[in-house]
């Protein structure tokens, strides 16, 4: 058990028969009547965010869940296929619980975010960036364009995204994985 004092970033908590991780929170003093904590959680089941109110001193139940690092093996129709970097151990994932699928290859690092009690994996969430090679882009046109213009551009693990004119086949190039766009040119 915990109380809204103890409440930080990070913070896995049981709430409305739910597992939710506290993503922001703010302690409020106001002028008059008592004091009250505001939190954005969200939901680690759904990846649905929520807003919520607890008065000060409320108490909460914590839940306790462990990161592990796993290196994707392959996909086949079972789902995702990773194994543990510490134990070696195998694990299949389905494709809703891993941020951005798309952009996985294989040998890449991630992180499995696993319930402690249960051992049920929650989510598996990729490093912000990944390098990837471009297979496949159109040449791009100089002068048709007035600001920034970006051409579709498909990577090594079949996704799409899109990079700018100058960018051309069998680059590599650095990609966001929350947002799965192009963030710059691997030299």
């Amino acid at each position: 058990m915990a109380t809204t004092a103890d409440f930080k970033n990070g913070l896995c908590i049981e709430f409305n028969n739910d597992l939710y991780t506290i993503v922001e929170f703010q302690h409020v003093k106001p002028g008059k009547g008592p004091a009250f904590v505001r939190t954005k959680l969200k939901s680690l089941n759904s990846g649905k965010v929520v807003e919520n109110t607890f008065t000060a001193g409320h108490k909460v139940t914590t839940a306790r869940i462990e990161r592990r690092n796993h290196q994707f093996l392959y996909k086949d129709d079972l789902g995702f296929h990773f194994m543990d970097s510490s134990s070696f151990e195998q694990t299949a994932l389905p494709e809703d619980i891993i941020t951005a699928p798309g952009l996985l290859k294989e040998g890449q690092e991630v992180e499995v975010i696993f319930h402690a009690e249960t051992e049920k994996a929650l989510s598996c969430e990729m490093p912000p960036f990944v390098e990837l090679t471009i297979t496949y882009t159109e040449p791009g046109v100089k002068g048709d364009t007035a600001t920034n213009a970006t051409k579709p551009a498909t990577v090594e693990t079949g996704a799409t995204v899109q990079v700018p004119l100058f960018i051309n086949q069998d680059e590599v190039i650095k990609v966001d994985t929350r947002t799965s766009s192009y963030a710059e040119r691997v030299k």
